[in-house]
């Protein structure tokens, strides 16, 4: 069984045709997906994806740092009452009281967060201090965190080794740098490196630097799903499904099979995400 960490799959780029692309992804063998937040709107239709697929989908909660505003403490602070199980915000949703599925509980971990300075730094020392609020959240409620970064890396870098001792845990999402990166991140021992589509790009660097410097057991994969759709997909909406020629690929890189390579991806998740 595959196990997609990373996926979007409750936005509305698959409204239309969501229960398809859930059978689509069954039928490639991914039997389990993680379903990040991104910002306090979309809590409602991530629950709603978890409560359609309760064996199936898991859901996250944090603040993308691409959303991030100035008003990013009251945004948190609605969250982590919503994350805690006290009464929500209204403007979270007004659909979330219909759901069945717990609050608190629910959550198997805090993502996507982190830092992207990449197209605009107007919100720099807001992404900072989210980032911050919410690495201790997965510290002090001992969960694992899905990290985004981009064009952001020594930023991260200086404020994960402030959290160096909370023994934290989690996936550094969509990683595609360079072996100094990853031996870096992987000094993090509670971490894994998030591999999705960006790896079977023709000029993509991160094969030679998976088979340097970053084990099987250091990986998990992942979709990114709608974005960074996999040869031969590339340029079209990504889907979980998808994920089998990121695993083909990582089987060529590590000199093994796609079976062996799901096998153990699966086992990383789930040594991050025990009660998968």
């Amino acid at each position: 069984m595959i196990i997609d960490t990373h996926t979007h799959i409750y936005t509305e780029e698959f409204d239309a045709d969501r229960a398809d692309v859930v059978a689509r992804a069954l039928e490639a063998g991914v039997g389990i997906m993680l379903l990040p937040n991104i910002n306090a709107e979309s809590i409602a239709p991530l629950l709603d994806t978890c409560h359609k697929w309760p064996d199936v989908c898991y859901p996250l909660i944090g603040l993308h740092p691409e959303d991030v505003r100035e008003n990013y403490a009251e945004v948190l602070e609605k969250m982590k009452k919503f994350f805690l199980g006290q009464q929500a915000d209204a403007t979270l949703s007004q659909r979330v009281d219909s759901l069945t599925c717990g609050l608190a509980d629910s959550f198997i971990g805090i993502g996507e967060v982190g830092l992207d300075f990449y197209w605009d730094t107007t919100y720099k020392a807001e992404q900072l201090r989210a980032f911050e609020q919410q690495l201790g959240w997965a510290a002090t409620y001992h969960l694992p965190v899905v990290i985004h970064q981009r064009a952001a890396f020594d930023e991260l870098y200086i404020l994960m080794e402030q959290f160096r001792d909370e023994a934290l845990t989690g996936i550094f999402h969509c990683f595609g740098g360079t072996v100094e990166e990853a031996e870096k991140l992987l000094s993090f021992p509670g971490f894994m490196l998030g591999i999705g589509g960006t790896v079977t790009y023709k000029k993509s660097t991160l094969p030679n630097v998976l088979r340097q410097s970053v084990p099987l057991s250091r990986i998990v994969v992942e979709t990114d799903a709608p974005y960074l759709a996999p040869v031969p997909h590339r340029g079209q909406r990504n889907e979980p499904s998808f994920i089998i020629d990121t695993v083909h690929r990582l089987a060529d890189i590590y000199s093994t099979t796609p079976e062996a390579v799901a096998e153990q991806t699966a086992a990383n998740a789930r040594t991050l995400f025990p009660t998968l």
